[in-house]
């Protein structure tokens, strides 16, 4: 088996997670598992500007307004959630370029190939 010593399998539910859908196994609830503290009103990164990236800066707004007002968004997410809007901003980047430009280039022989 992989994995460390008696924790293959799924990873365990988180015990909020499990209290909101009613402890269907009604097994013991873990009461020592570690609490964040949520955060509320987090602006974008210094990089984050208008300019250079503004596409991240608006996935931002709108993830952290629906993640703090629900009260998921800890500080221990913050890096992953800019990661995130990075990837969100470079994923547009690339749909647009490849409508305008299609993803196929001329090859040396004439032919059309993948753009590299």
């Amino acid at each position: 088996m992989a994995g460390t010593a008696g924790r293959s399998g799924r990873r365990p539910k988180p015990t909020a997670r499990k209290e909101l859908a009613g402890n269907p196994g009604k097994r013991a609830l873990n009461k020592e598992e570690p609490v964040f503290t949520p955060i509320n009103g987090v602006s974008p990164p210094d990089w984050f500007n208008e300019e250079d990236m503004p596409l991240a800066s608006v996935m931002w707004e709108l993830t952290t307004k629906e993640l703090c007002g629900q009260g998921l968004l800890c500080v221990t997410d913050l890096a992953v959630l800019e990661r995130w809007c990075v990837a969100y901003e470079f994923w547009r980047r690339a749909v647009k370029n490849i409508a305008k430009e299609g993803n196929t280039i001329t090859g040396a022989m004439g032919g059309k190939i993948k753009k590299p």
